[in-house]
């Protein structure tokens, strides 16, 4: 068994692999930074879109260590499955900087919509789930782009270079 491997002992993709596991841990470290050490309450998108992230650093760990086995065409299609994960949260964070902008309603439960509750216990089941948190109001901005602004650019990046990672590894077999 070999532990002394050099950087050109791996597989091609394994760099990529390396920057997507990477990128998706100082992301959720940042949001978490910003939630617990800055204050900024995310709201219910908020939470959703971490979800990718969530998926891509024990998918891109796995993806690494089948590379590292010389099993690149199932690393391929891990890496594959996280550029398409990556993609779908670009989608979901262009949906809510859109709510933001006031390009188009949000769904009921986080623009603070008030509807009269049915009863006194559905308006305590209400207040109970309520994080008071507003999705059609962006807490941060810069440059001009909101906290799901970033997480768009941020999730293609990561798609891109997950798809890179994917094509080089299906090819390599």
């Amino acid at each position: 068994m070999q532990f002394n491997k050099t950087s050109d002992d791996f597989h091609p993709a394994y760099r990529l692999g390396g920057i997507v596991l990477f990128a998706a841990v100082c992301s959720l470290l940042v949001a978490f930074a910003f939630e617990y050490i800055g204050g900024y309450s995310p709201c219910p998108l908020c939470l959703q879109q971490r979800y990718a992230y969530y998926v891509a650093i024990p998918l891109s760990f796995a993806a690494m260590v089948l590379l590292s086995g010389d099993f690149a065409r199932l690393a391929g299609f891990l890496l594959l499955a996280l550029a398409l994960a990556f993609l779908a949260n670009a989608g979901l964070g262009i949906y809510h900087a859109g709510i933001e902008w006031g390009f188009w309603p949000g769904p009921d439960t986080c623009a603070g919509a008030v509807q009269p509750p049915a009863s006194v216990d559905s308006l305590m089941k209400e207040l109970e789930g309520e994080t008071g948190v507003r999705c059609d109001q962006a807490q941060w901005r810069l440059f001009g782009l909101s906290f799901a602004g970033w997480n768009v650019v941020i999730s293609m990046v990561l798609s891109v270079l997950a798809l890179k990672a994917a094509v080089v590894a299906g090819s390599s077999d």
